[in-house]
């Protein structure tokens, strides 16, 4: 019998390969966010109720027929030598044009992906500040983040490397001006 020598799994491979692995709890959800596996519980119903407020606006009032879906994961370049961040969004909206995730793998990539989409619930420093560099790394034109806890809802716009270069933040209760290709002003009066 002769021995095959094998090359060694690096770090970043073993994180990657035991994420991929895990058997999260009905009804929870694991990311892998720059080098940290993150497990969060269900989201209440408050969450949820936000959520469809924004979704209903967007299908109604956007200029660009979009295609919308809730929790799909997305694999977004990483940085520090990390594996491919695998992050899943409260939403995520493409142009319906490209059936986007017509045949898409449980983790696909981003591109075509116009916006993001998180609503903040347990661990809102995540949507705040690790979720933006991760959305931001993909390319993602916009991410929207309505904050529960600061009462506010920031559209980040022009991704470059870890950020975005521009963003426009309102208390919720104010309306907030979606670009093209949604091109209307989303009313966040019913959020509070």
């Amino acid at each position: 019998m002769t021995a095959m020598a094998h090359e060694p799994l690096t770090q970043e491979q073993v994180l990657l390969e035991g994420f991929l692995a895990l058997d999260t709890p009905e009804g929870f959800r694991a990311e892998l966010i720059e080098g940290e596996i993150v497990v969060t519980p269900p989201p209440d119903g408050d969450h949820e109720d936000c959520i469809g407020l924004i979704v209903n606006q967007v299908i109604r009032r956007s200029r660009t027929e979009m295609q919308f879906s809730g929790n799909k994961g997305l694999k977004l370049q990483s940085g520090n030598g990390c594996p491919k961040d695998h992050v899943i969004p409260d939403g995520t909206f493409a142009p319906m044009r490209l059936r986007l995730y017509r045949g898409a793998d449980s983790w696909m990539p981003c591109d075509g992906v116009t916006m993001v989409l998180e609503v903040t619930s347990t661990r809102p420093t995540a949507d705040r500040e690790a979720k933006r560099r991760c959305y931001a790394r993909g390319g993602i034109p916009l991410y929207l983040l309505v904050d529960r806890e600061a009462s506010s809802i920031t559209l980040f716009s022009d991704p470059e490397k870890d950020g975005y270069r521009e963003h426009c933040t309102r208390p919720l209760g104010k309306p907030v001006s979606l670009p093209e290709p949604f091109a209307f002003d989303l009313d966040t009066a019913d959020f509070l």
